[in-house]
């Protein structure tokens, strides 16, 4: 399973419009052979260098397996148009949050899991809560790094 952005490549930097320095909006993903058995997916999108440990930018869940991307500018809104359901991130808000760190370079994860099941879960569930509704179901996980660094 392969994850990628047209916006950027692996561990690149991240283009400021998809940051708080530019229109905050999410980044254009794409993913391709998925494993067999797949019924769902799922992202999570983080950062660990942030300094109150991991920052959460980004969770989507019920991804239906047929999709290949996410388009740039993914709707904050509880359910999507295909049915895949957004978490809440850091900021306690549905849907993406973009880069913003308060200083150096900054490491941003995108993880990519896919699932032998639909998630019996509600929008606005917590990191934590996916990760744990999700033990025991991965089929296989992709990843994609990018980084920023605000400019002073």
């Amino acid at each position: 399973m392969k994850l990628s952005s047209p916006a950027f490549s692996h561990q690149e930097l991240i283009p400021s419009r998809y940051t708080c320095d530019g229109m905050d909006v999410s980044p254009p993903l794409e993913w391709r052979d998925l494993p067999l058995g797949a019924q769902s997916l799922a992202l999570i999108m983080d950062d660990p260098d942030a300094p109150a440990g991991i920052w959460v930018h980004w969770i989507i869940f019920n991804i239906p397996p047929e999709a290949s991307s996410i388009a740039e500018n993914c709707p904050k809104i509880p359910q999507l148009s295909d049915g895949s359901l957004q978490g809440r991130n850091s900021w306690r808000q549905i849907g993406y949050g973009g880069p913003c760190p308060p200083s150096g370079t900054h490491r941003y994860f995108f993880k990519l899991y896919a699932l032998d099941k639909m998630l019996k879960l509600d929008a606005g569930i917590t990191k934590d809560e996916l990760l744990k509704a999700m033990e025991g179901c991965v089929l296989e996980q992709a990843e994609l790094i990018g980084r920023y660094q605000r400019a002073r």
